[in-house]
């Protein structure tokens, strides 16, 4: 049997185990849901130095790639991010369970009772790269709303992704569920990638996690339907109402905080009427944290020192520590350019003019728009959801941070006494 035969074999024999434990885990109880969540949590931390090992052998490996430094970073871990695990397993337990929420019902004048109840969308096969904390928030995620999922990790995260797994389904275990439930791709093959996009009959959405080349990839090759976003190219617009301590406040936290994440700013729009009064704090804070910045003419007119801009810098992520800035005319010129270079991500504004705050929350068509606030709280974590398992910039099903809620689809039910249509 030749190795693409095996893979092929392999993922099939996933797939429908898959598709058996979503069966069931669409009527599990929440209370077993929880238990097995919380105790994956209690297993998390106990593990806590086995999975520090693997990491660091993942880390040794992928430094000795020369991954990029954005990479390296989504992919580290150490005690404080290993407890965020766990603390973001015991919060996706506390929340409501979504399976079987009643969302609207009603009758109808010929005695019919109608209801929309939220179910599970069924099997979710979860492409991710990098970041191993992926492995438990989906896994967790789908868990909780009643998704059986299959995930499949990068090549450089492997061993964290192993040993965080083990510890899910020995939650699994203890909460007397199938470890079918949560199935980790055993194999590094990118033709197991190639075989779950092809899983049509037993997975019901894909969800990619990573780089545009990794995205592009799922949505031009993929059978099943997709939830993704391709480009977080997310901004920070300075309005000439702007207070000028907010504005080096957030800028700094949008761009520095953690530049290799979705939710880092990438450019920063400032409005003409503060270039001189606003702008050279802003960039005096960046430089000091060793930030590369970019400008186009007015802001290189400004400070000499900063790289004049191309015009494929306006539609580059770089995930990485570069920024660049464009002066533009007032809020209409802010969204006009976030029309023509955004990925419909992030974008936030930081002014004391609740007017301009208010058409730029209203015509920007982002998934998430903000105001005096930084774009790095485009987290499922930070919106109340407990974690999420992706941000999603389409405009079919879901769009945002994809949580519990989003993680599910409904069903009417319609209870009559015998009625027929005449």
């Amino acid at each position: 049997m030749t190795t693409e035969q095996t893979i092929k074999d392999m993922m099939q024999d996933m797939g429908r185990a898959a598709k058996s434990a979503s069966e069931l885990l669409a009527n599990v109880p929440t209370e077993q849901k929880n238990t097995a969540l919380t105790s994956a949590a209690r297993l998390i931390r106990q593990d806590k130095d086995k999975i520090l090992a693997a990491n660091a052998r993942d880390m040794e490996i992928a430094t000795a790639r020369e991954l990029t430094g954005a990479l390296l970073d989504r992919l580290a871990l150490n005690a404080p991010r290993i407890e965020a695990i766990a603390a973001s397993l015991e919060a996706i337990a506390a929340l409501p369970d979504p399976v079987g929420n009643i969302m609207a019902r009603w009758d109808r004048p010929n005695g019919l009772n109608i209801s929309r109840v939220r179910v599970p969308l069924g099997v979710i096969g979860i492409i991710y790269e990098s970041r191993p904390n992926v492995t438990a928030d989906a896994g967790a995620l789908c868990l909780k709303s009643g998704n059986a999922t299959i995930l499949r990790g990068g090549s450089e995260s492997a061993r964290s992704n192993h040993a965080i797994h083990d510890c899910l389904v020995q939650g699994l275990a203890e909460a007397g569920l199938s470890p079918d439930c949560i199935q980790l791709v055993p194999t590094q093959d990118r033709a197991a990638v190639g075989e779950l996009l092809r899983l049509v009959g037993y997975v019901d959405i894909i969800v990619p996690r990573g780089g545009k080349s990794l995205i592009e990839r799922v949505q031009n090759d993929s059978r099943v339907p997709v939830m993704a976003h391709l480009d977080g190219i997310c901004h920070i617009y300075v309005d000439g109402q702007a207070d000028l301590e907010k504005a080096v406040a957030i800028t700094l936290n949008a761009k520095m905080r953690r530049t290799g994440v979705c939710g880092a700013a990438e450019t920063l729009l400032i409005d003409e009427a503060v270039l001189q009064s606003h702008l050279p704090a802003i960039i005096d804070a960046l430089k000091i944290a060793g930030c590369e910045l970019r400008g186009d003419k007015a802001v290189c007119e400004l400070d000499g020192a900063i790289i004049p801009a191309t015009e494929e810098d306006w539609n580059r992520e770089y995930l990485d520590s570069i920024l660049s800035i464009k002066c533009v005319k007032a809020v209409e010129g802010a969204i006009a350019h976030i029309a023509a270079h955004g990925s419909h991500h992030t974008d936030s504004i930081i002014t004391e003019d609740s007017e301009a705050a208010e058409k730029f929350l209203k015509r920007v068509d982002s998934a998430i728009v903000m105001h005096n606030t930084s774009t790095q709280f485009a987290d499922g974590g930070e919106f109340g959801m407990g974690a999420e398992i992706g941000i999603s910039t389409g405009k079919m099903h879901a769009r945002g941070p994809v949580g519990l809620e989003q993680l599910t689809s409904y069903k009417y039910q319609v209870r009559s006494n015998g009625q027929t249509r005449p």
